[in-house]
């Protein structure tokens, strides 16, 4: 989500930190057991001592998961099961990209309950009541048959890379029949922007001009001015009814950088102030609450302030009083993959207002990333020490914040790590079968862990990077990349709202809007028809800045004319404009030249 997709964390509850001390386990233990070790010797230990494996999966900022911390892991038929016949291990599904991705569906806290020989027995969403939890525990100890919650979805086997017209219209139709028409968004259930379904939306308006996607997209963002703190700025993660009226106060990286950079687009679409002012309460709040001295971002600030002092009365309050009582916590992991996330979304708030700082912040951070978090061949690792991975979504996240980096700047260097980290994702994270795989298969992987996890987003994202670094170098080995991701789009069905899917498709089919600038870096009119490039009301957008100087364009297929002042061109895969030498017409220029 993009990011760990939103999607997967609407369930989201807090448990406890995988960091706790073990304790001996003992008939009268008061606690549980929690394990250090995920995986491998867990498993072993499991199988020599006739236990189960109990996983708790859960997220640092989860209301809920703090529930179930402090009521079903604190009573005493619970502690005595799990002590009897498990092995329990709490892992931070922040941490972990792996697990998340593999069972994200399930939201936070997940609980999985495994056979020793690594075989799911039960999957289990949301917060589970003491008494549940321990009726579950026991009926597992009578009947270890694995329950419906595990029963295995079929393999994706590869297609020709393409998705067939059915499948394109079921996910057509389910984007269309899951708008809210009466309170907008997408869904009836929890409501929140879905980064990639209003980019979809935004790309009806741009290519098929379409009224009703204008309408659909502005009701949403309208709606969802009511989840920004009025006060400190920030989202809150989601509402629970679908009038966007019942906040969960989690604050989350992913979603300030998912909605900075849908504001950002809808001012360059619509020009109305109160699109620019959310996004920049959005960058408020992230440099406020989750920039690190060093200039890095963290991953998220905590619904609650305490047990007592839950965020329902504790937002509620102004900046003086929330100060008196304290600040919820902040979990101050810095990631490569969120670091990812709001370089992108910076770039993007930059490209539309020219405000110098926010382009400041994503270099800063971008910079940050590359010297305590690059891996040898150009990838990235997640944490500054990783128990697992490497992760796809970090180098992913990179890539993807490298090449708004080169569109933002022209600069070169930024486009030269945009392809070593898709180079770096596309040789370690290759499935032979289609698509890519979310982290390799760990050394002594034992049952649902041997087979490696694909998601939809996850591939949906690596197709369109893909795509977009041959556009901008013709390096076919980009193109094929993203057709082996399609590869496992088109053969998992059309089940569910999959809008990264049907842009995926819809780029991999058609060339970008196009604006190349040709002038020196030094001369203020190219400056100045590269700043209207970048505020240039498309998605799918690519823009390059030739200076002669530099040598040829990185695409060098594309040529242009030698001329006596800076000009920009607009292209599409077989058409380009004449030459534009005002900012003020660029605009309106391509517009004709592309849409006519």
């Amino acid at each position: 989500m993009h990011k760990a997709s939103p999607l997967v964390s609407l369930v989201c509850l807090l448990l406890p930190l995988t960091g706790s001390a073990a304790m001996p386990v003992t008939a009268a233990s008061t606690s549980i057991d929690w394990q250090r070790q995920w995986q491998g010797a867990l498993f072993a230990r499991a199988a020599r001592e006739h236990r189960f494996v109990l996983l708790d999966l859960h997220a640092v900022w989860c209301h809920w998961c703090h529930v179930m911390d402090e009521e079903t892991y604190t009573d005493a038929s619970v502690i005595r099961l799990i002590g009897e016949r498990y092995l329990a291990v709490s892992v931070d599904a922040d941490a972990d990209p792996a697990l998340a991705a593999r069972y994200g569906d399930w939201g936070w806290p997940a609980t999985i309950v495994l056979a020793a020989d690594g075989t799911e027995i039960v999957k289990r969403r949301g917060f589970i009541p003491p008494a549940q939890m321990a009726a579950l525990l026991q009926a597992i100890i009578d009947d270890p048959t694995p329950g419906p919650s595990v029963r295995a979805a079929p393999a994706a086997v590869a297609t020709a890379g393409a998705l067939g017209e059915a499948q394109l219209a079921q996910l057509r139709s389910t984007y269309a029949e899951a708008y809210d028409r009466k309170f907008g968004g997408w869904g009836s259930g929890q409501k929140f922007i879905d980064a990639a379904t209003m980019e979809y939306t935004f790309a009806l308006i741009v290519g098929e001009r379409d009224p009703l996607a204008a309408r659909r997209a502005r009701r949403t963002l309208d709606a969802n001015l009511a989840l920004i703190d009025p006060v400190w700025g920030g989202v809150y993660q989601y509402s629970a009814t679908r009038d966007w009226a019942s906040p969960h106060y989690e604050k989350l990286l992913a979603f300030q950088a998912d909605d900075l950079r849908l504001y950002s687009e809808a001012y360059a679409r619509w020009h109305e102030r109160r699109y620019l002012e959310a996004a920049q309460a959005l960058e408020r709040y992230m440099n406020a609450f989750l920039r690190s001295p060093a200039g890095a971002f963290y991953v998220s600030q905590d619904a609650d302030l305490s047990a007592r002092v839950t965020g329902h009365s504790y937002y509620a309050l102004d900046a003086a009083a929330r100060q008196r009582l304290g600040l919820p916590r902040v979990d101050t992991h810095q990631y490569a993959r969120e670091n990812g996330w709001a370089i992108r979304a910076l770039a993007k708030l930059y490209d539309v207002s020219g405000e110098s700082a926010a382009l400041a912040g994503a270099v800063r951070a971008a910079e940050w990333t590359l010297a305590h978090r690059a891996l040898p061949g150009g990838g990235f690792r997640h944490d500054e020490r990783d128990s697992g991975g490497p992760y796809l979504e970090d180098s992913l996240s990179m890539a993807q914040a490298f090449l708004a980096l080169y569109a933002s700047t022209g600069e070169r260097r930024w486009l030269a790590q945009a392809r070593s980290a898709t180079d770096y994702l596309i040789s370690e994270f290759r499935d032979r079968r289609g698509g890519y795989i979310s982290a390799p298969v760990p050394a002594g992987a034992t049952g649902v862990f041997a087979e490696p996890a694909r998601t939809l987003e996850q591939n949906a994202a690596v197709a369109r990077l893909a795509n977009m670094l041959q556009r901008y170098t013709a390096a076919m080995r980009y193109r094929e990349a993203a057709l082996h991701a399609m590869q496992f789009l088109g053969a998992a069905g059309s089940d569910g709202l999959h809008a990264d899917i049907l842009l995926a498709e819809r780029e991999l089919a058609a060339a970008p809007v196009h604006i190349t600038v040709v002038g020196s870096k030094r001369d203020p009119q190219a400056r100045a028809l590269h700043v209207a490039a970048l505020r240039f009301p498309a998605g799918y957008l690519q823009i390059d800045w030739w200076d002669r100087a530099e040598g040829p364009l990185p695409n060098p297929e594309i040529q242009y004319p030698q001329l006596t002042r800076a000009a920009a061109f607009a292209c599409t895969q077989n058409t380009c404009s004449t030459p534009v030498y005002e900012p003020a017409g660029l605009k309106r220029s391509v517009f004709a030249a592309l849409y006519p």
